[in-house]
């Protein structure tokens, strides 16, 4: 009967030993190493359709990316600090320079050397936009040295064009919405970016047509610092691919009245 009494006894005392941060992370520490200052400060594009634009009733920034950033502040318990901007390439430099702690980007190379990136929550395509009278039929057409393309500077557009293409020209506006009536007013050639982005301007235009199929298929993923924690980044990842298997991100979609839009 002691025997036992000391065995019990012992196992009480294992089970009540502290828990090795090797085994589970306090959620408090995840927090502090994902939002250093107590807030996550969350920066969002209004330059991507897809990813968030202004709500015309509240004023307020809406969107998939506005979702998962109030998602995300919930489960670390911390409050959340929006920080709009109006083109990729600021939403980029606002991570890499550590005066945001998460974005939400086309993953790419070139900004892999200054981003962590999630897995990709959302695929969207990159088309080509011409006139109606325009010569070209097919994305193939559209690399030649007598061709202008417009791209948002820094945009995924950009960084792709930038590689892929060996004779067309590339000319640069500040924003992904200032592409298309820059391409109009200027008369360039072909016009560049987001699929439902284009779509929208050639509706409200008119005289304007999209090339058949993409010319890229974007990854859109959260992005945090480089120089986070590993624990840090292995959160945000599966934070990610808990939104996307709980149907969190289908429903925004959804909700937001997202089109053309497909989850990885």
């Amino acid at each position: 009967m002691l025997k036992l009494f000391k065995l019990a006894v012992a196992a009480i005392c294992w089970l009540t030993l502290p828990v090795s941060p090797s085994w589970a992370h306090d959620s408090n520490e995840i927090a502090k190493q994902i939002a250093p200052t107590g807030t996550l400060r969350a920066v969002i594009n209004l330059g991507n359709p897809i990813l968030a634009h202004v709500d015309s009733q509240s004023s307020e920034p809406t969107g998939v990316s506005v979702d998962l950033a109030q998602a995300l502040a919930q489960r670390l318990k911390v409050p959340l600090k929006l920080m709009t901007v109006s083109s990729a390439a600021k939403s980029v430099e606002s991570v890499t320079s550590g005066n945001a702690d998460v974005g939400f980007f086309a993953i790419d190379p070139v900004r892999g050397q200054g981003i962590s990136f999630t897995p990709a929550y959302v695929v969207i395509e990159g088309s080509y936009l011409v006139r109606n009278n325009s010569p070209l039929k097919q994305n193939e057409e559209v690399d030649q040295s007598k061709h202008t393309v417009v791209v948002g500077k820094g945009s995924a557009y950009d960084l792709f064009l930038t590689r892929e293409l060996k004779s067309a020209h590339l000319i640069r506006t500040n924003t992904s919405p200032e592409v298309v009536p820059f391409f109009v007013s200027e008369n360039h050639d072909v016009a560049a970016g987001v699929k439902q982005q284009l779509e929208a301007d050639a509706k409200r235009l008119g005289g304007l047509r999209l090339l058949p199929g993409h010319f890229m298929v974007i990854e859109q993923a959260m992005g945090q610092p480089l120089g986070r924690t590993q624990s840090a980044k292995t959160f945000l990842k599966n934070f990610v691919e808990d939104m996307k298997s709980n149907d969190f991100v289908r429903d925004s979609l959804i909700r937001h009245h997202i089109d053309g839009a497909s989850i990885p």
